[in-house]
Parts: structure tokens; C-alpha cells; sequence
């Protein structure tokens, strides 16, 4: 069998995967502000489904960027999302990334409360006292505990993107969060990861940054 290869500069490697990505979405399209974030999470993952499965409630993307413009830091459950996440395009708004997870005090905290460190985390986050937006890309424990402080008016996220993969609460963790009526992009269903995490917020921030320095979006 014969291999045909694309040949390709590295530079154009990105512009000609999301060609192929609308391409094959076969004419498929989003509200604006949505598209790029499903795009850019097959992107991610070369996973379609992701046009189905990414279900956004309440005009998340819109009071993302609002409170990102206001110094809004990013809240996740993994060094690997907070690794993966662009610093640089949210710093210059004013904010940063916090990944809790392994903090002293987050790891005593849950071993006194018989609880999970993602719990504990999240409720770290909370006593933060500034616009939070969270991005949970493993534990269904911190959808579960996030819900529970809204419920609580202990919180009240600028935006939760609830993207866990697993199988355990992972389904119901994220309807939950669809109940809150916090603005919320979750990823229904079992798929998800650190990695979706991580995209979404860049999807967010890259459309920041292109409207700010007036680059026509994708």
C-alpha cells in the first residue's frame, strides 16, 4: 500500500488541521463564540462526538471573556490542565491559573474531612474572594463539591467548564452543574479530560487576544 503524505510546513500544521476539522463537520454550524471552542476541543482530541457532546448553558463563552477582562483567575484540578492552559494571554488580563491539588494544606485538609483532594481544593478556591472560573478535566468530586458550595451561596463561579472523564459520577457530576445555572460548558456524557479543559480555556483566550491585536478569528 502506498502512503501519501501532506507536505506540510510546521507553521501551517495548525491552520490546515481546523480546514479539515470544518471540513468534516460537513457544512455542521455553532453560535460564533461557540465555534472555535468545539473546534478547537476535536482539535484537541481528533474527536468528533465533541460537536454533539459540548453543551453550553447560560452564554458561557460571553461572561467568560467579561470576566476575564476583569482579572478573573482560572481555577483547575490538574497541574496538567493549569500546565496546558496559555498564562501569558490570561496574565495580560489580568489573571492567573491555580491548580491546588497538591498544596500541604489541601492534602491535610482532606485527609481530616475524609474527603478527596479535588474537594478540598475547590473549597481553597472558594475562600479565594475574587471572579473564578474553574476548569475540571478529572475529578467529578469537584463538580460535586463546586455544586454544593452554589447551592450553598458560598460561590458563584463566572464560568465552570465540567469536562471529567471516567465513569464513576462522572455523567451525573456534570448534569449537576447544568442545574446550577451557572454559565457552564460541560462535556456530556463520559469523554472529557485535562486536556478538553485546557482547550476550552485556550479557545476562550485565543479569542480575546485575536479580537484585541484585531486578527480576524477562524
Amino acid at each position: 500500500m502506498k502512503i501519501e503524505l501532506e507536505q506540510v510546513l510546521p507553521m501551517e500544521i495548525e491552520r490546515r488541521s481546523f480546514e479539515i476539522i470544518t471540513s468534516e463537520l460537513n457544512g455542521r454550524t455553532f453560535p460564533p463564540l461557540e465555534e472555535p471552542v468545539v473546534k478547537r476541543v476535536i482539535h484537541t482530541t481528533a474527536d468528533f462526538d465533541y460537536a454533539d457532546t459540548l453543551t453550553f448553558s447560560n452564554h458561557p463563552v460571553e461572561r467568560a471573556m467579561e470576566a476575564i477582562r476583569k482579572g478573573a483567575d482560572i481555577v483547575s484540578d490538574t497541574q496538567m490542565a493549569k500546565s496546558g492552559i496559555n498564562k501569558k494571554v490570561l496574565a495580560s488580563f489580568g489573571g492567573e491559573v491555580h491548580c491546588f491539588m497538591s498544596d500541604e494544606d489541601v492534602a491535610k485538609a482532606a485527609k481530616e474531612n475524609h474527603t478527596t483532594r479535588a474537594v478540598a481544593s475547590m473549597e481553597k478556591a472558594a475562600a479565594l474572594g475574587k471572579p473564578l472560573i474553574f476548569a475540571i478535566g478529572n475529578a467529578p468530586t469537584a463538580l460535586i463539591r463546586l455544586y454544593e458550595l452554589i447551592k450553598e451561596k458560598n460561590l458563584r463561579p463566572e464560568l465552570i467548564i465540567g469536562v471529567p472523564v471516567g465513569f464513576v459520577n462522572v455523567v451525573a457530576s456534570k448534569e449537576l452543574i447544568l442545574e446550577t445555572g451557572v454559565p457552564a460548558i460541560v462535556a456530556r456524557g463520559r469523554k472529557g479530560g485535562s486536556n478538553v479543559a485546557a482547550a476550552i480555556c485556550n479557545a476562550i483566550l485565543y479569542q480575546m487576544d485575536q479580537s484585541r491585536a484585531g486578527v480576524n478569528q477562524r
